[in-house]
C-alpha cells in the first residue's frame, strides 16, 4: 500500500500531531517502510500454525514434566474467616454487608 503526503497530513490531524512539510517527507518514508514490512508479514503462509498465546511453554499439562516454567499450588483455603472481626468495628453492617449513606438521591 503506497502512502501520499495527503495520507501523512490525514494521520497528522487523526493522531492530533502537527508535522511540519520539511519532516512530512522524512514521516512518508518510515511509514511507507512500515507498510512495505506489513504486507511482508502478511504474505506469509501461517495456515497450518497454531495460535500461540506465549512462547515459552509454562503450564504443565503432567507433574514432572520438561519445559514446565510455572509451579502451581494447589486452590486451597489458607486462612481463617475473620468477617466478623473486620466488621465489629463497622458503624453499620447487615447480612455481612457493610452499610454506607446513600449518595445520590
Amino acid at each position: 500500500m503506497a502512502l501520499t503526503s495527503d495520507d501523512v497530513a490525514k494521520l497528522a490531524t487523526l493522531a492530533r500531531l502537527r508535522i511540519d512539510p520539511e519532516e512530512s517527507g522524512r514521516v512518508l518514508v518510515q511509514l511507507g517502510a512500515i507498510m512495505s514490512l506489513i504486507d511482508e508479514l502478511q504474505a506469509v503462509d501461517t495456515s497450518g500454525v497454531a495460535p500461540t498465546t506465549h512462547v515459552q511453554d509454562l503450564y504443565a499439562t503432567a507433574a514432572g514434566e520438561p519445559g514446565a516454567g510455572l509451579r502451581l499450588r494447589d486452590d486451597a483455603v489458607t486462612e481463617a474467616d475473620r468477617r466478623a472481626d473486620y466488621q465489629a468495628c463497622a458503624p453499620a453492617v447487615e447480612r455481612g454487608l457493610y452499610l454506607v449513606p446513600r449518595v445520590i438521591e
